[in-house]
Protein backbone atom coordinates (compact mmCIF):
# COMPACT_ATOMS: atom_id res chain seq x y z
CA UNK A 1 0.00 0.00 0.00
CA UNK A 2 1.21 3.45 -0.68
CA UNK A 3 2.20 5.55 2.21
CA UNK A 4 -0.80 8.35 1.36
CA UNK A 5 -3.31 5.21 0.59
CA UNK A 6 -5.95 4.47 2.69
CA UNK A 7 -6.86 0.89 3.53
CA UNK A 8 -10.74 -0.39 2.27
CA UNK A 9 -11.37 -0.03 6.23
CA UNK A 10 -10.10 3.03 6.37
CA UNK A 11 -11.51 4.58 3.21
CA UNK A 12 -15.22 3.04 4.28
CA UNK A 13 -14.79 4.31 7.67
CA UNK A 14 -13.65 8.03 7.00
CA UNK A 15 -16.88 8.13 4.26
CA UNK A 16 -19.42 6.76 6.52
CA UNK A 17 -18.05 9.67 8.65
CA UNK A 18 -18.08 12.81 6.61
CA UNK A 19 -21.12 11.24 5.16
CA UNK A 20 -22.58 11.42 8.94
CA UNK A 21 -21.39 14.63 9.47
CA UNK A 22 -22.75 16.07 6.16
CA UNK A 23 -26.21 15.05 6.98
CA UNK A 24 -26.15 16.42 10.35
CA UNK A 25 -25.04 19.99 9.35
CA UNK A 26 -26.98 20.29 6.22
CA UNK A 27 -26.88 24.47 6.58
CA UNK A 28 -23.43 24.46 6.01
CA UNK A 29 -23.79 23.23 2.40
CA UNK A 30 -27.22 23.92 0.98
CA UNK A 31 -28.05 22.45 -2.20
CA UNK A 32 -25.40 19.91 -2.25
CA UNK A 33 -25.66 16.19 -2.23
CA UNK A 34 -23.43 13.87 -0.88
CA UNK A 35 -23.85 11.35 -4.06
CA UNK A 36 -21.61 14.16 -5.77
CA UNK A 37 -19.31 14.70 -2.95
CA UNK A 38 -18.68 11.16 -2.68
CA UNK A 39 -18.20 10.30 -6.07
CA UNK A 40 -15.39 13.26 -6.22
CA UNK A 41 -13.93 11.45 -3.30
CA UNK A 42 -13.34 8.36 -4.54
CA UNK A 43 -12.43 9.53 -7.98
CA UNK A 44 -9.39 11.60 -6.10
CA UNK A 45 -7.66 8.65 -3.30
CA UNK A 46 -4.83 11.82 -2.49
CA UNK A 47 -7.63 14.02 -1.42
CA UNK A 48 -9.78 11.28 0.77
CA UNK A 49 -6.27 10.65 1.94
CA UNK A 50 -5.82 14.42 2.86
CA UNK A 51 -9.19 14.44 4.41
CA UNK A 52 -8.58 11.21 6.54
CA UNK A 53 -5.29 13.48 7.90
CA UNK A 54 -7.95 16.12 8.76
CA UNK A 55 -10.06 13.86 10.72
CA UNK A 56 -7.06 11.65 12.11
CA UNK A 57 -6.11 15.93 14.06
CA UNK A 58 -9.98 15.87 15.18
CA UNK A 59 -10.46 18.70 12.87
CA UNK A 60 -14.00 17.59 12.17
CA UNK A 61 -13.87 18.44 8.14
CA UNK A 62 -17.24 19.09 6.65
CA UNK A 63 -18.13 20.68 2.88
CA UNK A 64 -18.96 24.12 3.37
CA UNK A 65 -19.23 25.23 -0.61
CA UNK A 66 -18.52 24.65 -4.05
CA UNK A 67 -16.32 26.55 -6.20
CA UNK A 68 -18.93 27.22 -9.36
CA UNK A 69 -16.37 27.60 -12.25
CA UNK A 70 -14.18 24.46 -11.14
CA UNK A 71 -16.85 22.38 -9.79
CA UNK A 72 -14.35 21.55 -6.51
CA UNK A 73 -16.46 20.96 -2.97
CA UNK A 74 -14.57 22.79 -0.81
CA UNK A 75 -13.88 21.32 3.15
CA UNK A 76 -12.74 23.35 6.43
CA UNK A 77 -12.12 21.98 9.53
CA UNK A 78 -14.88 22.11 11.58
CA UNK A 79 -14.46 21.46 14.62
CA UNK A 80 -15.76 22.88 17.45
CA UNK A 81 -12.09 24.07 18.89
CA UNK A 82 -9.21 24.50 17.07
CA UNK A 83 -7.63 20.79 15.83
CA UNK A 84 -6.86 19.15 19.11
CA UNK A 85 -3.97 17.25 17.29
CA UNK A 86 -2.95 20.12 15.41
CA UNK A 87 -2.27 22.55 18.77
CA UNK A 88 1.12 23.66 20.61
CA UNK A 89 2.61 24.20 16.95
CA UNK A 90 4.70 27.54 15.69
CA UNK A 91 4.12 29.01 12.43
CA UNK A 92 6.94 28.00 9.86
CA UNK A 93 10.26 25.84 10.08
CA UNK A 94 11.84 29.26 9.41
CA UNK A 95 10.25 30.10 13.18
CA UNK A 96 10.65 26.81 14.55
CA UNK A 97 14.39 26.83 13.79
CA UNK A 98 14.61 30.26 15.50
CA UNK A 99 14.08 28.88 18.79
CA UNK A 100 16.95 28.80 20.97
CA UNK A 101 14.75 26.71 23.74
CA UNK A 102 11.58 24.91 24.16
CA UNK A 103 11.23 24.11 20.69
CA UNK A 104 7.67 23.28 19.68
CA UNK A 105 7.52 19.35 17.79
CA UNK A 106 6.29 21.27 14.49
CA UNK A 107 4.55 24.01 12.70
CA UNK A 108 1.82 24.82 10.52
CA UNK A 109 3.06 25.24 7.26
CA UNK A 110 4.84 21.69 7.60
CA UNK A 111 2.33 19.86 9.03
CA UNK A 112 -0.43 21.37 6.15
CA UNK A 113 2.25 20.73 3.29
CA UNK A 114 2.37 17.29 4.77
CA UNK A 115 -1.49 17.02 5.10
CA UNK A 116 -2.02 18.25 1.42
CA UNK A 117 -4.42 21.22 2.75
CA UNK A 118 -3.95 24.75 2.88
CA UNK A 119 -4.09 27.15 6.43
CA UNK A 120 -7.45 28.95 6.21
CA UNK A 121 -7.26 32.55 4.88
CA UNK A 122 -8.43 35.48 7.18
CA UNK A 123 -11.56 35.92 5.14
CA UNK A 124 -12.00 31.92 5.16
CA UNK A 125 -11.61 31.62 8.60
CA UNK A 126 -14.31 34.42 8.86
CA UNK A 127 -16.36 32.63 6.33
CA UNK A 128 -16.35 29.43 8.31
CA UNK A 129 -17.79 31.21 11.79
CA UNK A 130 -20.66 32.37 9.53
CA UNK A 131 -21.88 28.78 9.89
CA UNK A 132 -21.09 28.22 13.43
CA UNK A 133 -19.30 29.45 16.76
CA UNK A 134 -15.80 28.13 16.29
CA UNK A 135 -12.90 29.08 18.76
CA UNK A 136 -14.69 30.01 21.52
CA UNK A 137 -12.10 28.58 23.97
CA UNK A 138 -9.05 28.28 21.20
CA UNK A 139 -7.24 29.95 18.71
CA UNK A 140 -6.35 28.84 15.23
CA UNK A 141 -3.45 30.36 13.41
CA UNK A 142 -4.32 31.96 9.64
CA UNK A 143 -2.44 32.07 6.24
CA UNK A 144 -0.05 35.65 6.79
CA UNK A 145 0.97 38.24 4.75
CA UNK A 146 4.46 38.07 3.50
CA UNK A 147 4.96 41.45 4.58
CA UNK A 148 4.00 40.53 8.59
CA UNK A 149 5.72 37.55 7.93
CA UNK A 150 8.96 38.78 6.71
CA UNK A 151 9.08 41.13 10.35
CA UNK A 152 8.74 37.96 12.19
CA UNK A 153 4.91 38.23 12.77
CA UNK A 154 2.13 35.62 12.10
CA UNK A 155 -1.66 35.82 12.30
CA UNK A 156 -4.48 34.34 14.42
CA UNK A 157 -7.95 34.37 15.16
CA UNK A 158 -10.81 33.25 17.32
CA UNK A 159 -14.04 34.24 18.53
CA UNK A 160 -15.03 35.84 21.54
CA UNK A 161 -17.68 38.18 22.81
CA UNK A 162 -19.81 37.36 19.50
CA UNK A 163 -16.85 38.94 17.84
CA UNK A 164 -14.33 37.34 15.50
CA UNK A 165 -10.93 38.37 16.40
CA UNK A 166 -7.60 38.87 14.22
CA UNK A 167 -4.58 38.87 16.06
CA UNK A 168 -0.74 38.83 15.71
CA UNK A 169 2.29 37.17 17.91
CA UNK A 170 5.65 35.88 17.02
CA UNK A 171 5.80 33.22 14.40
CA UNK A 172 8.17 31.55 16.55
CA UNK A 173 5.08 31.66 19.21
CA UNK A 174 2.95 28.11 20.28
CA UNK A 175 0.38 27.73 22.83
CA UNK A 176 -1.35 24.73 24.10
CA UNK A 177 -4.98 26.20 23.21
CA UNK A 178 -3.48 27.47 19.36
CA UNK A 179 -3.46 24.93 16.04
CA UNK A 180 -4.59 25.49 12.53
CA UNK A 181 -7.72 25.24 10.80
CA UNK A 182 -7.19 23.70 6.88
CA UNK A 183 -9.21 23.59 3.77
CA UNK A 184 -9.01 21.34 1.13
CA UNK A 185 -10.92 21.38 -2.72
CA UNK A 186 -11.85 17.94 -4.24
Amino acid sequence: MAMNALSPDQREELLKTLEARFEKNRDRHEGIVWGDVKSRLEDNPAKLWSLYEMERTEGEPDVVGRDQTTGEFVFYDCSPESPKGRRSVCFDREALESRKKHKPENNVMDMAAAMGIELLTEEQYRELQKLGNFDLKTSSWVSTPADIRKLGGALFCDRRYDTVFVYHNGADSYYGARGFRGSLRV
